[in-house]
């Protein structure tokens, strides 16, 4: 998060008027609309830069359903890149094509991907994963102030905060009951005549 960006409002508010070509079914072997790699290539091209390469087209074309919510946030992420201030800079091409090629995989194993454009907080956290992937901060935030808001929006931080915490808990709690069976067993001993 090096330099500054442009406004996170700016940004979010472009999420929240995604056009429902980008939010349409992802092209999946031979159903959907979308064509995911078209829209990535055509972006890359815009920001700069050269389109998907062919060997990086399978990234995007995709024939397992299960990837379909991957597909439909990369085109999210797509639209939020396509901005002006992205393509104006002509500079973003390499870090947006890693992004979208691997950026998003565990966001979409989390979140809905009609959320990010749905959802204020899904919103921001979109926008912030995306100018963190470009080392960019949102405009008038410091770098500590632009790190701290993305990993308290972060679904991915989230779970993993959450999934901890349940595996204390299952420790304490099996702890908990190795005390109460010792606890008994030193009780019976007691009461037991010698």
């Amino acid at each position: 998060m090096k330099q500054e960006g442009p406004l996170l409002e700016k940004l979010t508010h472009r999420l929240a008027e995604c056009p429902a070509d980008f939010l349409a079914e992802p092209r999946i072997g031979e159903t959907g609309q979308v064509y995911v790699e078209a829209v990535v290539s055509d972006l890359l091209l815009d920001l700069g830069g050269e389109p998907l390469a062919e060997a990086e087209v399978p990234v995007f074309h995709i024939t397992n359903k299960k990837m379909r919510n991957f597909l439909r946030l990369v085109s999210i992420a797509g639209w939020l890149l396509h901005d002006e201030w992205f393509r104006r800079a002509q500079r973003y091409n390499q870090p947006a094509r890693a992004f979208l090629k691997t950026g998003l995989n565990q966001l979409a194993d989390l979140v809905a991907a009609d959320l990010f454009v749905t959802d204020p907080d899904r919103r921001e956290e979109l926008v912030r994963l995306v100018l963190n992937a470009l080392e960019l901060r949102p405009q008038g935030e410091t770098p500590a102030q632009a790190a701290d808001r993305l990993k308290t929006l972060g679904s991915v931080e989230r779970i993993k905060v959450l999934e901890a915490t349940r595996a204390a808990e299952e420790r304490a709690r099996k702890i908990r009951e190795k005390m109460r069976e010792q606890a008994a067993r030193e009780a019976a001993a007691k009461a037991s005549p010698e």
